[in-house]
């Protein structure tokens, strides 16, 4: 079946699941097509670096400390964290 004049994906921005060997030959290296600056962003992934990371350990907490933070819904964790940082500024050390 000719291909030549095929494009190389389908209208959904797949590729075809029928190239040819020719088509498939021309395929080159993402290295060797986009540019350097698109490649280091590429090669980093992942989310930023962040400039206060967070540190993960492991911590026992009653369940229904636990329980209470997670019926709260998404991003618990978080408000959990909020809730401490906020005692440690009224528990000075």
């Amino acid at each position: 079946m000719a291909t030549a004049n095929k494009p190389l994906t389908t209208p959904d921005g797949e590729l075809r699941e029928d190239l040819s060997d020719e088509e498939l030959a021309r395929f080159r290296p993402a290295e060797e097509v986009l540019p350097a600056s698109f490649m280091d962003k590429m090669k980093r992934g992942g989310r930023p670096v962040s400039d206060n990371p967070k540190i993960s350990t492991t911590v026992r907490f009653d369940a229904e400390v636990i329980n209470a933070f997670k019926a709260t819904g998404k991003g618990w964790q978080t408000r959990m964290n909020n809730a401490l940082k906020e005692w440690l500024a009224t528990h000075p050390q």
